[in-house]
């Protein structure tokens, strides 16, 4: 058995995005040199998509631009575009991540396009992306079930995770948006998923609405999945989830893997410093 499992840190963007107060670039950058210095190959730190739509990451070029860059972690950005790639290139994100959905009611909700219609907007970035030598992620959202289609098929998933890895992602992401998955609506989806793209690509992105999340990790574990993406302090939500709370805590997971035998690389006590300075950042935005 793989014994080693890598968190993947989303929540400078991911866990941040939603907060409705707008939080400073200075307290972002802070955070983010904060985790930098617990052990992460990978930090989520930007999303270069139109600030109407979400203002709390309208700084996200000043943030790559002032944090403290380890070398040996990848500074990542979200981009839904080629307007927002070039933002993220212009802004010296080490790689980038394209997002798309399993069902067409969220697609339009989050990104006003069906699948299909994502998939040909996606299709350029990740071309720009190759042909810069910049790592493209993928992003699935919806992987179990969608707030405004209901249960999404496990062969819808693996359709859109097919079409990724044409495009070239290294690494498939995939969310349960909702938060409302069991165990065995995970295992379920990921069965569909193998069949289509090897094991080695994917990883595991689940909110925790329900207080599920860490079930459906140990479920993916035994699936195969080595790779989880978390949010310092448990922060975040999707603004196109109605009722989504946030993604699993990074400290939780860490915590989790140790007591299980899986060695993250994570420094649990720097994790809990982070912890107790993003739920500050999100409790000083509200008052």
């Amino acid at each position: 058995m793989n014994k080693k499992v890598e968190i993947f840190e989303v929540g400078p963007r991911d866990g941040l995005q939603n907060e409705a107060q707008l939080i400073s670039a200075e307290d972002k950058i802070a955070l983010v040199d904060l985790l930098s210095t617990a052990g992460f190959s990978r930090i989520e730190v930007a999303s270069f998509v139109s600030p109407k739509w979400v203002p709390q990451m309208a700084t996200s070029a000043d943030v790559l631009a002032g944090i403290t860059r380890q070398n040996a972690i990848s500074y990542a950005a979200l981009t839904p575009n080629m307007r927002g790639f070039e933002g993220a290139i212009a802004a010296n994100a080490d790689e980038v991540a394209i997002f798309g959905s399993a069902s067409e009611g969220f697609s339009k909700a989050n990104i006003n396009a069906s699948i299909a219609e994502s998939l040909e907007r996606f299709r350029p970035v990740a071309e720009a992306a190759h042909e810069t030598g910049i790592p493209v992620r993928g992003y699935i959202s919806c992987v179990v079930n969608c707030p405004y289609d209901g249960p999404t098929a496990p062969k819808a998933v693996a359709m859109i995770a097919k079409e990724l890895m044409k495009m070239g992602c290294y690494e498939l992401s995939l969310g349960d948006t909702t938060g409302h998955a069991y165990p065995e609506d995970i295992r379920n989806m990921l069965c569909a998923v193998q069949d289509a793209v090897p094991d080695a690509v994917l990883a595991g992105h689940y909110h925790d609405t329900s207080g599920r999340a860490l079930d459906n990790i140990v479920a993916s574990l035994a699936k195969g999945v080595r790779v989880f993406d978390a949010a310092i302090g448990g922060l975040g939500g999707c603004p196109y989830a109605p009722g989504a709370s946030g993604n699993v805590a990074t400290e939780a997971v860490a915590k989790r893997m140790s007591q299980l035998g899986y060695k993250t690389g994570l420094d649990l006590v720097i994790l809990e410093q982070a912890a107790q300075m993003a739920r500050a950042m999100r409790s000083e935005a509200t008052t």
